[in-house]
């Protein structure tokens, strides 16, 4: 598969605390890659960083280099890279007082569409990919807030999908949900990477197993090891990896 982000020596500071350390991984287009490690290990900054959010952090400040595409992110514009690498969050946001159809419109008047018809069809094309048009077709004008737990996570995940982004970043997208607002979420996310390439940060190892075709394990903010889910699950190089995904510490 070809590389769809690169990053070479990637470092991550809070204010004088370090975070990260000299990453270097190759994430594949078209797959989906797990971080997976204990907490506090750097996961959650790792992803932010993919999308320049972490330097938004005040104190906050990263060195090496992150490429999309061979190009070098630092170099473009942060809201060509936030269009381009989407990102869901652990808990739903859907922006407050904002019915369904604005939530997912929004980026899409970002964009400059601004047609009545350019954004009713974005916005039924996103609710649609994100598994949830069947459900709010009816109550479009009603407020985000005012769907389920799982309902605004998927909303939220159409609302990064309306303006067709490459990646799409996903922290702990069901670490909120129940199990049935979880499972509808996964299937989701095994559909979306026939057309993305998605990074999903995971604490459920039986979720990595079930998604990820690529696991990354992260410790004290190191990388230990990347491999294919399978090997690292059932055949890792290292002894760490070994202890954490037998549950021996985490």
């Amino acid at each position: 598969m070809a590389t769809k982000i690169a990053t070479v020596d990637l470092s991550a500071w809070y204010g004088r605390r370090q975070a990260l350390y000299d990453i270097a991984v190759e994430i594949p287009d078209g797959a989906v890659t797990a971080i997976i490690g204990p907490s506090g290990c750097g996961k959650s900054t790792f992803l932010r960083c993919l999308n320049r959010l972490h330097e938004e952090t005040p104190g906050a400040r990263v060195s090496g280099t992150i490429r999309l595409d061979g190009e070098d992110l630092a170099q473009k514009d942060v809201v060509s890279v936030r269009f381009r690498v989407g990102m869901v969050f652990q808990r739903p946001t859907p922006f407050p007082n904002m019915s369904v159809f604005e939530n997912v419109a929004a980026g899409l008047r970002l964009l400059g569409v601004r047609r009545r018809q350019e954004l009713d069809q974005g916005v039924v094309e996103a609710l649609e990919l994100a598994g949830l048009w069947d459900e709010v077709k009816d109550n479009l004008d009603a407020p985000g807030t005012s769907l389920s737990g799982g309902q605004q996570q998927r909303l939220c995940i159409a609302r990064a999908l309306a303006v067709r982004p490459e990646v799409l970043l996903m922290d702990e997208p069901c670490s909120a949900l129940d199990p049935i607002a979880t499972n509808k979420i996964e299937t989701l996310i095994q559909h979306l990477k026939t057309m993305y390439t998605v990074v999903i940060v995971t604490h459920n190892l039986a979720q990595a197993v079930r998604l990820a075709d690529l696991t990354a394990f992260f410790y004290l903010g190191k990388l230990v090891e990347m491999d294919g889910t399978e090997k690292i699950f059932h055949d890792p190089r290292e002894k760490l990896t070994e202890n954490y995904v037998n549950g021996r510490f985490g």
